[in-house]
């Protein structure tokens, strides 16, 4: 089989790179031949003799809404060229004006511009103007795409709703829910003292950018007020972020440690208690999974894409993201038993493990190979039916 797969970054440091990186792997392996439209491509894909790597360049042009219409603009000439010669056109969200195959949605942009944390919404002045006139534009972008889709991926149920919401048809969307690596994120203890942690404290981990309102951690750190005992890593970037000066005015600047950017967020999960990310938008986290992956019960809520992987035996998911109390009290419960913390993380690492990186490009490269099968099914019916009528 032979297929055209566009998308702008296909590299192993991003989310939806990642994704793809890994179903690329996975349709090499089964014998599969790839043609990839892309600016960026991972090294060892670029290499492999099974790939062919049509390059469209974006770099140099000033922003990414000027970034996106280029790509989309030159990926849809040369998916004209050489659709014929392939049996399946794949793409990932906005990124071909004409019909694909199949297109994964890794986010749903009328959606996030409906969201109350929407850059828009926090931050006024050009840089809000910009975001939400580039959220509007994806919007209408995103559903031309996605109508001319034959079949639609969401990567987590609340993709699906979101989808929903805007009319595209139940019957073209599946869930292929993100992966994790289970043997680079897996239990096991680290040395606190390297991580420069406090050693014998119960500690819970947060990761993500701190420098917005969306990824929650307010209401973490307010909730952290009524339990005297637990400490918080913090993993994020620091530089134009609000949260240490609220820690200090909520006088628990001793216990939350503020660890900037980290490249170590295994080792930072096998430091940790537990995992407390109640985000208010998310499409579909990956760090839900990494800290599952990791063993660590989670503290989670409904907003957070992903959060339906989250069994009750694994940790906790909130139905509000801003309840402060409902926080405190899951903070309370996982705090006071060690042994339920261990019971849960064995439960969340259970779930990570069927929801592996393989196990992902699995379902994609069979979902490929079914289109395919059904393709060449239609032909043959429709020849059948001409040759009957003759």
């Amino acid at each position: 089989m032979k297929i055209l797969l566009v998308c702008q970054n296909i590299v192993s440091g991003e989310g939806q790179g990642r994704v793809n990186v890994e179903v690329v792997r996975e349709l090499l392996r089964r014998g599969h031949w790839v043609t990839i439209v892309a600016d960026r491509l991972d090294d060892a894909l670029a290499d492999h003799a099974g790939v062919a790597w049509i390059k469209v360049g974006v770099a140099a042009f000033p922003t990414q809404l000027l970034k996106d219409l280029v790509f989309t603009s030159q990926a849809t000439w040369h998916v004209r060229k050489h659709r014929a010669d392939h049996d399946v056109v794949f793409t990932t969200g906005f990124t071909l004006w004409g019909r694909s195959d199949m297109c994964a949605v890794h986010y749903v942009h009328d959606a996030w511009l409906r969201s109350p944390v929407h850059t828009s919404k926090v931050q006024t002045g050009p840089y809000g103007a910009y975001q939400w006139l580039y959220t509007r534009l994806h919007c209408w972008f995103e559903r031309h795409a996605l109508k001319q889709a034959r079949s639609v991926i969401a990567v987590s149920e609340k993709i699906k709703d979101e989808l929903l919401a805007i009319d595209i048809p139940a019957s073209r969307i599946d869930v292929i829910p993100n992966g994790v690596d289970v043997e680079e994120f897996s239990p096991g203890t680290a040395n606190r003292k390297d991580l420069r942690l406090p050693p014998t404290v119960p500690l819970a981990l947060f990761a993500g950018d701190i420098r917005t309102p969306r990824k929650n951690l307010d209401t973490v750190l307010h909730a952290m007020v009524a339990i005297p005992g637990l400490h918080l890593a913090v993993a994020g970037t620091v530089t134009d972020s609000p949260y240490p000066t609220l820690s200090t005015s909520l006088g628990i600047d001793d216990r939350v440690h503020f660890l900037g950017y980290r490249s170590d967020i295994p080792d930072l999960m096998r430091a940790a208690d537990l995992f407390v990310f109640p985000s208010r938008y998310e499409a579909c986290t990956l760090v839900l999974l990494e800290a599952m992956a990791s063993g660590l019960p989670v503290i989670t809520a409904e907003t957070a894409g992903g959060a339906e992987l989250v069994p009750p035996e694994a940790g906790v998911v909130l139905k509000d993201p801003d309840n402060i109390a409902g926080l405190e009290q899951a903070l309370q419960r996982l705090l006071a038993s060690p042994e339920k913390r261990r019971v849960m993380g064995e439960a969340a690492r259970a779930v990570a493990e069927s929801h592996s990186w393989k196990d992902m490009a699995r379902q994609y490269a069979e979902w490929m190979e079914e289109l395919q099968v059904t393709e060449a099914g239609a032909l043959l019916e429709l020849s059948t039916s001409l040759t009957s009528g003759q």
